[in-house]
């Protein structure tokens, strides 16, 4: 069974940099596709980042592009999530998901196993 695990969570202040990490139970991550998703309070999960399992394709949301680099190691089976540029409105719990098929920023429902989250706290 595929368990994914989020960290690199924190409090930050705006235009300040985060590592989210997702560190996978199998040695095999590398057929699974990952998704980065938020979901701030009292909004609906929203995602940010996608990338294939040969890391051959990627894909970010409007939001995020430029700021957000989405990569994966499969030797090591984990999936970073790099963030500069933190906006306040980046404030939200960061959840890596694992599928085994890759679209172009696919949607949440596509996505079949689930990290526990991280906080992404962007404050002054």
């Amino acid at each position: 069974q595929l368990q994914l695990v989020e960290s690199g969570g924190g409090l930050v202040q705006p235009g300040g940099s985060l590592r989210l990490s997702c560190a996978a139970s199998i040695t095999t991550l590398r057929y699974y596709a990952i998704g980065w998703f938020r979901q701030a309070p009292g909004k609906e999960r929203e995602g940010v980042a996608w990338i294939s399992g040969g890391a051959t394709q990627k894909s970010y949301a409007d939001s995020v592009k430029g700021r957000f680099t989405i990569s994966r190691d499969n030797a090591k089976n984990t999936v970073d999530l790099q963030m500069n540029d933190l906006r306040p409105e980046d404030t939200a719990i960061y959840y890596c998901a694992a599928t085994r098929i890759y679209q172009d920023k696919g949607p949440a429902h596509q996505y079949n196993y689930w990290g526990q989250g991280t906080q992404v706290t962007v404050s002054s």
